[in-house]
């Protein structure tokens, strides 16, 4: 797998509605489309418990285009709501943890880190930060490929 880039936008509890429409228009079908209450239980505590309101928004969608990946997901409680024209990240995949840390420690260098690298329970080893000029950006290697969609 080459490393690849693939636009990631966020909404504010439309996400569903809007790529229902994205593929009305492109077609295809969505590898992977997951609801915040589909996460499992955080045994750690780091993560807070979904809410009502939340529990039915979009955590994870993908929609291939050609040799591009669409993704989005919804924002959340504890997110807060996206102001647009800031709601999107560049999704990098790369080819190994190794490629992952290299990526993620020289693009985050004088930015926010929201989530450090480390394995999800989707079976990647994924963080997500916004740089110093302003960009968010998602930085993922998937070990175990549970979800094709992130490998093309």
């Amino acid at each position: 797998m080459a490393t690849s880039v693939n636009p990631y936008l966020l909404f504010n509890g439309n996400c569903e509605e809007a790529f229902l429409f994205y593929k009305s228009v492109f077609g295809g079908e969505f590898p992977y489309i997951g609801k915040f209450k589909d996460m499992p239980k955080d045994e750690s505590g780091s993560c807070p418990e979904v809410s009502e309101k939340d529990a039915n928004r979009v955590m994870h969608v993908s929609l291939p285009i050609g040799n591009t990946i669409l993704m989005g997901s919804d924002s959340n409680e504890q997110s807060g709501d996206v102001v647009f024209g800031g709601n999107f990240s560049v999704s990098i995949n790369v080819e190994s943890t190794a490629e992952g840390d290299r990526i993620f420690n020289g693009l985050s260098a004088g930015g926010t880190v929201y989530m450090p690298m480390g394995k999800t329970f989707w079976g990647a080893y994924f963080g997500m930060f916004k740089d110093k000029f302003g960009v968010s950006w998602m930085v993922n290697f998937d070990e175990s490929e549970p979800h094709k969609e992130y490998n093309s």
